[in-house]
């Protein structure tokens, strides 16, 4: 059996994460990020579901996803997964865009799912420089040519329809928002936003394309990385994000970010300091 590997490397220069899957077989769950993803399968099939649609990822496919897109991927039989790519949160996502093209709005991809062979070799070019460490340049260069190609190719301006109880639905994920790390009921959050809990589930699931409480949990697993970058334990990270159970949250970890609480965190106390 191949051995799994899976390695998060920070960026402090370009202010992202280089993300390393290697035989990978983990299937992932409906699920959403704080950031914008920016990916590329190596090897290996895989089953994307994503704005309820489902289609085949192959080797060679590029994955795009922006802030709040929920999506899932099921191994196929066959190779494990191999992957590589670049978590870019979205400040960083808008000044680059603002310094691109002059405008302050965030992109919004209009196709997750895209083949380019010029920007694939961009990426691992640039995955490569992340990896090692490298402190040209050239990186920065090439980490603004790759933006350039994907916004111009593969993007427009973020400016979505509004939904049915749009301010209803801002009005509960604020308020998961701001109270994740505690006790959070159905019928309080109904009472928050003013609508009943069959309108709430129905209208928030067709907008967000999760559930209320998955909302809550990635909510929660967004919250736990930013403390244990910071070096808070696991077991305390747990506590701070409305985690009861110890294993409940290491499961949950690791089924939306791919590692354990514990691995996660080491690799911030362990980043090299570029500084001097």
């Amino acid at each position: 059996m191949n051995k799994e590997l899976r390695t998060i490397c920070f960026d402090s220069d370009l202010k992202i994460e280089a993300v390393r899957f290697e035989e990978i077989s983990q299937s992932f769950p409906p699920h959403f990020h704080e950031h914008y993803v920016v990916g590329l399968v190596e090897n290996g099939d895989r089953s994307l579901s994503c704005k309820n649609l489902d289609c085949l990822l192959k080797p060679g496919d590029m994955v795009l996803f922006h802030p709040g897109e929920k999506h899932a991927c099921t191994q196929l039989a066959g190779a494990a997964l191999n992957y590589r790519g670049f978590n870019i949160p979205e400040p960083a996502m808008r000044e680059i865009t603002r310094e691109l093209t002059g405008t302050p709005f965030p992109p919004l991809f209009t196709s997750n799912l895209v083949q380019d062979e010029e920007l694939t070799g961009r990426l691992i070019t640039l995955h490569n420089m992340v990896m090692s460490g490298s402190g040209e340049f050239e990186k920065e260069e090439i980490f603004l040519f790759l933006l350039d190609a994907l916004i111009t190719r593969y993007a427009q301006p973020f400016d979505a329809p509004m939904p049915e109880c749009m301010a209803e639905i801002g009005q509960a994920c604020a308020f998961m928002d701001e109270h994740y790390s505690e006790r959070i009921t159905l019928e309080q959050l109904c009472r928050h936003c003013g609508l009943s809990k069959s309108t709430l589930l129905r209208a928030f699931t067709k907008e967000r394309g999760i559930t209320p409480y998955r909302y809550l949990e990635n909510v929660r697993i967004n919250q736990a990385k930013k403390l244990l970058e910071q070096g808070t334990s696991p077991a305390q990270a747990a506590l701070m994000t409305g985690f009861t159970d110890q294993s409940h949250f290491t499961n949950y970890f690791s089924m939306f970010t791919g590692v354990a609480p514990g691995v996660y965190r080491k690799i911030f106390l362990e980043k090299p300091d570029h500084s001097n």
